[in-house]
């Protein structure tokens, strides 16, 4: 378990909380290290926790009987993802893999319930959480549909800065390889390289050692229509 002081400095929904609901958060909650390339869990496991993101990059994916991947999303610092399982209490549909050394909270289902059940400012957060991240899956359909490779680039990197999915971490640069963002678009690194030098050249962002610096994420998130 944690403290009810670290639970609010990793944790930006439990700010809403009362000192009840902090209490039952953080006596299900621990945390854990994965290295990189550890897998969280793999599709079809039963994982009955709750994951936030303090440190890293988590892929979440899936790569079928061909070996075809598939990513849905990248999740990095303040992100928290697999509410959905957690409610339907089913099996995994996807992997969560770590992309770097990383630190994550994991809350048990029994903790999670109780808030679900108890707490209005959770469900409010909840809310929210569900509806960008459908927004975001619809998002995932048009970007391999209609968008090509400097625009899904462009598109992966300004998910990434979502302010509801991630409203602690207010700064530009994003601590990303370009071999992690690859995995996260689906890309091989020379064409990530690509179009990352073409984002670059059109004043959207810069192209830093270690990461990028989104000089205008509207446009970024708007490049390609």
């Amino acid at each position: 378990m944690i403290s009810a002081e670290r639970l609010r400095q990793i944790a930006f929904w439990a700010r809403e909380l009362n000192d009840t609901e902090i209490e039952h958060a953080r006596r299900g909650m621990v945390e854990k290290e994965f290295a990189k390339g550890e897998y969280l869990c793999h599709r079809g496991d039963r994982f009955d926790h709750w994951v936030g993101v303090v440190h890293g990059v988590v892929k979440v994916g899936t790569m079928s009987s061909t070996g075809k991947s598939t990513t849905f999303a990248g999740c990095r610092n303040g992100s928290w993802l697999g509410e959905g399982s957690v409610v339907k209490d089913e099996p995994r549909r996807y992997d969560l893999v770590a992309l770097r050394d990383s630190r994550v909270a994991l809350m048990n289902r029994a903790a999670f319930f109780w808030l679900f059940d108890n707490s209005a400012a959770f469900n409010r957060f909840l809310i929210h959480q569900f509806n960008e991240r459908i927004s975001q899956f619809i998002g995932l359909v048009e970007y391999d549909r209609m968008l090509d490779i400097p625009s899904r680039v462009a598109r992966n990197i300004a998910w990434l800065f979502n302010p509801v999915l991630y409203p602690q971490d207010k700064a530009t640069h994003l601590d990303i390889t370009q071999e992690e963002l690859g995995l996260l678009a689906g890309l091989s690194r020379q064409h990530t390289n690509e179009a990352l030098k073409l984002l670059e050249s059109k004043g959207l962002l810069r192209v830093e050692r270690g990461g990028v610096t989104v000089l205008d994420l509207p446009a970024l998130a708007g490049y390609g229509e």
